[in-house]
């Protein structure tokens, strides 16, 4: 079972939008689809909905048009298959993405197979819309929403498990705090990435740097990622945009 979603242009965010979030919904019921759909993209979240697990897997495999899914709101009944069963699959490929389970399944042993299975929440329908968001915005604050097995753009792939990034099958040669920047980068691009959150964000691993040195590490890993097809731009007084090259750019 499919259903179309035509959404209102205005919708539709491009440019630059602070925090954005790539989420998948799998959903087979179109008014509550509808409804989170519309609520997050007005947030600026990023979101595709399936409402079936092969048009999930296929979105998956996608990762979002070159953005990694950094986090899956899964309904259970679904019309090919048992959303439980897709989720044990899905940890045993060793797939860290944080997935919220949003079901009508609200005995404690549903939950707790739920949470058991890989669920890092569990939400029952009818629920509020407030509380999903709070919801996805803990697992955000955790740490836990952008800091997946890997993030791909473009032709980049960085792969947090491994402390490795790659361009195509290239290893990229960084340094640590290069790296933790390029992961920053590339969780937020195309979108901007503010100079106080990056900084504040490396200070929270242990890497402390001061506005001249993030702008030295911003400038040594775009020379790196030259020839890559991505380029970093600097916005003065903002911060910084993981972009995908122009023709004229070194990238």
């Amino acid at each position: 079972m499919a259903w179309p979603l035509q959404l209102p242009a205005a919708w539709e965010r491009d440019g630059l939008i602070l925090g954005a979030m790539h989420l998948l919904l799998i959903e087979d019921d179109a008014v509550i689809a509808r409804e989170l759909l519309l609520r997050w993209r007005g947030r600026g979240w990023q979101v595709r909905a399936c409402a079936s697990l092969a048009e999930a897997g296929s979105a998956l495999a996608g990762d979002l048009s070159g953005q990694a899914v950094e986090l899956v709101v899964l309904d259970l009944g679904l019309p090919d298959g048992d959303g439980v069963q897709w989720l044990a699959r899905f940890r045993q490929q060793d797939r860290r993405t944080p997935v919220i389970v949003l079901t009508a399944r609200d005995r404690v042993a549903d939950r707790v197979l739920g949470l058991k299975i890989g669920a890092d929440d569990y939400l029952v329908k009818p629920f509020d819309p407030e509380e999903l968001d709070a919801r996805i915005e803990a697992l955000q604050r955790r740490g836990q929403v952008g800091r997946g097995e890997w993030l791909q753009f473009g032709r980049l792939r960085w792969l947090g498990g491994e402390g490795r990034a790659y361009v195509d099958l290239q290893v990229l040669e960084l340094m640590p705090r290069e790296f933790e920047v390029l992961g920053l980068l590339i969780s937020r691009a195309p979108r901007l990435l503010p100079r106080r959150v990056l900084i504040d964000a490396l200070a929270e691993r242990n890497l402390e740097v001061g506005d001249s040195a993030a702008e030295v590490y911003v400038s040594r890993l775009r020379r790196k990622l030259a020839g890559s097809g991505t380029t970093i731009r600097t916005l003065r007084g903002f911060g910084y945009v993981l972009a995908l090259a122009d023709s004229g750019d070194p990238g």
